[in-house]
């Protein structure tokens, strides 16, 4: 499985962006797909995911209400369209993958994921 990310970069707090991420290869056989960011200076944490076979999205706190995670089946892309965009929202975001059987405790890890897009940058600075 091959990510390709794109749609970073740089936007005033209050401004949205829509992230895209490519997914081509063995996309039949991606159990969960999600997104990942890492600001400078801090560890990569969890923002979203969904598993294939349904069952709805999962946001972290921080961003929930403002970001959504959606999927075109048809293109094998996924978006992640954020709004109300904060100074702190600033990072790399990865889009990501697993073939694995996923379970909801451990789809919040990003040890879950064995595919991982190049990352795109997202600033929000005035």
């Amino acid at each position: 499985v091959q990510l390709q990310a794109s749609g970073g970069g740089l936007v005033q707090p209050g401004g949205f962006l829509r992230l895209s991420c490519a997914a081509s290869g063995r996309t039949f056989s991606i159990g969960a797909l999600g997104w990942f960011r890492q600001a400078p200076g801090k560890e990569r944490e969890f923002v979203a995911a969904r598993r294939t076979s349904g069952g709805g999205n999962y946001y972290a706190a921080g961003v929930k209400g403002r970001f959504t995670f959606s999927r075109d089946n048809v293109e094998n892309t996924v978006y992640l369209q954020m709004n109300s965009l904060k100074p702190e929202d600033t990072a790399v975001y990865y889009c990501t993958a697993t073939t694995t059987r996923v379970i909801l405790t451990t789809m919040y890890q990003s040890a879950t994921y064995e595919y991982w897009g190049q990352g795109t940058l997202v600033t929000v600075s005035s």
